[in-house]
C-alpha cells in the first residue's frame, strides 16, 4: 500500500524511529527469513517508521542484490502498516541505482548518506546531494554527518532546489548549527535526531523543537526505548534522568570501547535477547566476552527501568 506524503511525514516528525540490524546467517550471507521475522517483532512494539539498511543496518558493506533482497523484504513484510525508508548514499551511480531498486520495491522515502570521501567542500556536497534527490520520486531525507555535513545556507538551498527533500537527520550533535537551519528553514523541514544513542541528548534535541530520532537500542530493548521516549514527551524529567543515568550512560560509555561499536553492540544485544542477527561484518570488530557479559547486564537493568 503506498502511503502519502503526509503520513510519511507525520510519522517522521512524531514517534520513535528505528534502523534494524541486517540479519546475516553463519556464512555472513543475508538472512531474509529472520530479517522479516525481525520487522514484524519491530511492527509489534510501536515503531513509528523503519529504516532499514542505515548505519545500524551496515549499508556501507552491503552489495547490490543484498540490497535489493532487503528492500522487497521490507515491503513485502511491512505492507504500509508504517513508513519504510532505505538508505542510498556511497557514489552519486550507486545512488541513483539504489534509489530506483527502492521505488521499485515500493520502499516510501530514502536516507541520504554522506558521500564515500575523506574531504568534501560545501558546494560539492550540496551538488551531490542536489543530483541524488533530482534523480528519484521517492520523498528524501538528508543525513547531515561525517563528510557530508552542510550548514543552514546549504540546507536552504538544497530545499530550494528540490521539493522532494522532506527532512534533516541531525548527526552531528552541534545544537548550534542544528537550532540555526531550524530556526532559518522553520517547517519546511521535519528534523530528525540522529547521533549514535541519540537518546543521550534527546532533552537539548527536544528543547529546540526536534520531537524524534532514531533509536538503535530498540533492537534489543524496544519496552524501554518506548518507555523512555514517551516520558521524554511526557516531560516526566523523573523517569528520564534516571533511565539516562542507569542505561544509556553506561552504554555509552561501553560504546566508546571501540570505533564502530554503535553498530557491533546492537548486534551484541539483539543475540542476547535470542533474537541473533548473526555477527558484523568487517571492519567493524566483534565486542569481547567481558563487553558483552556488561551489555547482559544492562539489558537486565533496562526491564526494572519500566514503570
Amino acid at each position: 500500500m503506498k502511503l502519502s506524503l503526509e503520513s510519511i511525514k507525520s510519522a517522521l516528525g512524531d514517534g520513535l524511529l528505528s534502523f534494524p540490524v541486517t540479519d546475516l546467517d553463519d556464512k555472513g550471507k543475508f538472512n531474509s527469513i529472520t530479517f522479516a521475522d525481525r520487522l514484524e517483532w519491530f511492527m509489534s512494539h510501536q515503531v513509528s517508521s523503519i529504516f532499514v539498511a542505515g548505519g545500524t543496518g551496515e549499508f556501507f558493506s552491503l552489495s547490490q542484490d543484498e540490497y535489493r533482497s532487503i528492500v522487497k523484504v521490507t515491503s513485502e513484510t511491512v505492507k504500509g502498516k508504517v513508513p519504510t525508508i532505505s538508505s542510498v548514499g556511497r557514489s552519486i551511480p550507486e545512488a541513483i541505482q539504489f534509489a530506483s531498486i527502492a521505488e521499485n520495491a515500493g520502499i516510501d522515502a530514502l536516507l541520504l548518506m554522506p558521500p564515500y570521501l575523506t574531504e568534501c567542500a560545501k558546494e560539492g556536497v550540496f551538488e551531490y546531494a542536489k543530483t541524488i534527490m533530482q534523480s528519484t520520486n521517492l520523498p528524501v531525507i538528508y543525513y547531515n554527518r561525517a563528510n557530508g555535513i552542510l550548514p543552514a545556507e546549504y540546507i536552504q538551498k538544497l530545499a530550494d532546489a528540490c521539493p522532494n527533500f522532506i527532512a534533516l537527520k541531525d548527526g552531528t550533535g552541534n545544537m548550534e548549527a542544528l537550532n540555526t537551519t531550524i530556526k532559518t528553514l522553520g517547517n519546511r523541514l521535519i528534523y530528525i535526531g540522529g547521533v549514535p544513542t541519540a537518546e543521550i541528548i534527546s532533552e537539548a534535541y527536544l528543547s529546540i523543537g526536534v520531537n524524534t530520532y532514531s533509536s538503535a537500542v530498540f533492537n534489543f530493548v524496544p519496552d524501554m526505548a518506548n518507555h523512555f521516549y514517551k516520558s521524554l514527551r511526557a516531560g516526566d524529567k523523573e523517569t528520564v534522568n534516571l533511565i539516562i543515568k542507569e542505561f544509556f550512560i553506561p552504554f555509552v560509555k561501553l560504546r566508546s570501547n571501540s570505533q564502530g561499536y554503535a553498530v557491533s553492540l546492537i548486534k551484541a544485544g539483539a543475540k542476547l535477547i535470542g533474537k541473533s542477527a548473526g555477527d558484523v561484518r568487517a571492519p567493524l570488530p566483534i565486542p569481547n566476552a567481558d563487553e558483552v557479559e556488561t551489555l547482559k547486564k544492562l539489558i537486565n537493568k533496562a526491564a526494572t527501568l519500566i514503570k
